[in-house]
């Protein structure tokens, strides 16, 4: 059976459907809901109904777009692959994001078990696809989407009884989820965070891609800055393996500036920005499209989000140098 499983390309592993399949999905988030959602706002700005109509069809299509990028991300053979299309359409339908997510995780996995292993290939793999698809949205979709929901419930209300520790807890751990090798972005948008707590999310988050790019920029000069700062911070990632220490300095940075987010500034962001921090300005974007074009949420943005966090870490990170906790050609990245 296993190496069936093998010659059919399904790996049941951790890796495979935590690590790979989510940050697959956070692509077709991306790729659908994220940039449908700016291209609407600005188009509502810009009072440009072309804009708004082309932005609503991207976030409309967020199901298909799930689907085809979880099967893409799973090396699925065509027939599968196209019919993850349908399967992520039907999770998104019957559960969100969440049950988008688990439809064609599923169908993919049983699709590419059935592809090509009889001559009626071309109805028998769509078939068995769109089928499994189908009833695990129907069946689970809406209970994953509710427990998921229900989740984000108590972090929301919990954030808002307990802003200071809340704030810091959920900078610190959606900071954490940026950087490791898994969908930050997805996460959030499968629990739909809102909200203060989503505003301390998008701290976090932040916090941890400046931080890397401001405390690493003697290492990795103008192009890291640029790459860790706006593009993503999972660059770090084999470093912090060797050296888990350079965690510290962006991390902290978050926790420091998630207080002034949730209690002084009352930061709030939508699930498609909470997840994001600075990457292709995401979390900036959608704290002004909740929170409205105005000045004052521009000085609290680029307090908590960009500056605030860049001194902190800095500070954090030469004092770690001076240690000798931190060395030079610790936080190199590769850029080619």
């Amino acid at each position: 059976m296993k190496e069936f499983f093998l010659r059919k390309g399904v790996n049941l592993s951790v890796k495979t459907y935590a690590v790979t399949s989510l940050s697959f999905m956070a692509l077709g988030l991306f790729s659908s809901l994220i940039i449908g959602l700016i291209i609407r706002t600005i188009g509502e700005q810009l009072m440009f109904s072309f804009l708004e109509e082309m932005g609503q069809l991207a976030m409309d299509l967020m199901g298909p777009a799930i689907g085809a990028s979880v099967a893409y991300g799973l090396k699925a053979p065509p027939l599968v692959l196209f019919s993850a299309v349908i399967t992520g359409a039907a999770g998104a339908e019957l559960g969100g994001p969440a049950g988008a997510f688990i439809a064609a995780l599923l169908s993919v996995e049983i699709g590419k078990l059935v592809s090509k292993e009889t001559k009626l290939d071309i109805i028998v793999t769509p078939f068995v696809t769109i089928a499994a698809g189908y009833t695990t949205a129907y069946f689970l979709g809406p209970v994953i989407q509710s427990g998921m929901v229900g989740f984000g419930d108590v972090v929301m209300w919990a954030t808002e009884q307990q802003p200071f520790i809340m704030g810091i807890i959920v900078a610190v751990l959606m900071g954490l989820a940026l950087t490791a090798p898994i969908s930050s972005a997805a996460i959030a948008i499968m629990i739909e965070l809102e909200g203060i707590a989503a505003g301390a999310a998008a701290v976090g988050c932040s916090a941890q891609m400046v931080g890397f790019a401001v405390s690493s920029y003697r290492e990795n000069g103008v192009q890291g800055l640029a790459a860790l700062g706006i593009g993503t911070s999972m660059l770090q990632v084999p470093n912090i393996v060797r050296k888990p220490a350079i965690l510290l300095p962006p991390t902290i940075a978050g926790a420091v500036f998630a207080p002034f987010s949730t209690m002084v500034f009352l930061m709030e962001n939508n699930a498609s920005g909470a997840g994001m921090g600075t990457s292709g300005l995401v979390g900036q974007i959608m704290t002004f499209s909740v929170m409205g074009f105005h000045v004052d949420v521009l000085l609290a943005m680029l307090l908590t989000h960009l500056a605030g966090p860049a001194i902190i870490s800095l500070l954090v990170s030469e004092w770690m140098r001076k240690k000798q906790w931190i060395i030079y050609g610790d936080m190199t990245i590769d850029q080619g």
